[in-house]
């Protein structure tokens, strides 16, 4: 198969392996890597990370292909649904998978892998990228994980849902709090919808211990008793 019709059949593939390439120009392994190496050679294929390769220079397609199955969320799902005006320096991406590397860099963007029990493993949406598919949390999802795992600080979190109100769903905030059955994340968001005029309408039954709203700033503040929640950072209205 000549160079430039084996480029465009790579096209098709946002990640490929040495197999899918062999099963284009059916040849055995040997040959395969040699002419993998020819091409990355002449910077007509990028190497991501071992026995992954791309033709493509876009991160955020690349990264949503490295493994499977996996989605977009954090900062990088945020910005993708434009709920933020922060340009994040990582993409971060979230799978059920183990991986060696939870790390990749790939044309100067860091590509960050987190991974999650199969329990927290949803609320994640097609979404187009150039010729493709790929598959990024929603935002209210993108909400929920960043205070889940707490990649954003709370305080973050809290503006971004009070300046997009109307644009993001209390009602799947709550049904995704619920879902995981994590009592922190009830306790907060059900403060934080709460004291922008949002209703948290099945409030699930929380534990008595009290915890900070943020959990990146001090224990300090005045204890909300129904949602046993020590205000340490103030909701603006």
């Amino acid at each position: 198969m000549k160079k430039i019709a084996l480029v465009r059949e790579l096209e098709k593939y946002p990640v490929f392996t040495l197999a899918t390439l062999r099963r284009i120009i059916k040849k055995d392994r040997n040959y395969a890597k040699l002419v993998i190496h020819r091409l990355k050679d002449e910077g007509l294929v990028l190497k991501i990370e071992r026995n992954r390769y791309t033709v493509h220079k876009d991160p955020i397609l690349v990264a949503s292909n490295i493994v499977w199955p996996s989605y977009l969320s954090f900062w990088t799902a945020l910005r993708y649904h434009s709920l933020t005006e922060q340009l994040p320096q990582n993409i971060f991406v979230i799978t059920p998978r183990t991986r060696k590397n939870r790390d990749v860099e790939f044309m100067g963007t860091k590509i960050s892998f987190v991974k999650v029990g199969p329990k927290y493993f949803f609320g994640f949406a097609k979404e187009p990228c150039r010729n493709f598919t790929i598959l990024v949390a929603r935002p209210e999802k993108a909400l929920v994980d960043s205070a889940l795992f707490r990649k954003i600080s709370f305080s973050e979190i809290s503006e971004i849902v009070r300046e997009n109100l109307d644009r993001i769903s209390p009602e799947l905030i709550v049904q995704y709090c619920l879902k995981t059955k994590n009592n922190a994340l009830i306790k907060r968001f059900g403060f934080l919808l709460e004291a922008l005029g949002a209703d948290f309408p099945e409030k699930a039954d929380i534990n008595p211990n009290y915890i900070p709203l943020d959990y990146a700033m001090p224990k300090e503040g005045k204890k909300n008793k129904k949602w046993r929640i020590i205000e340490n950072i103030e909701i603006a209205k």
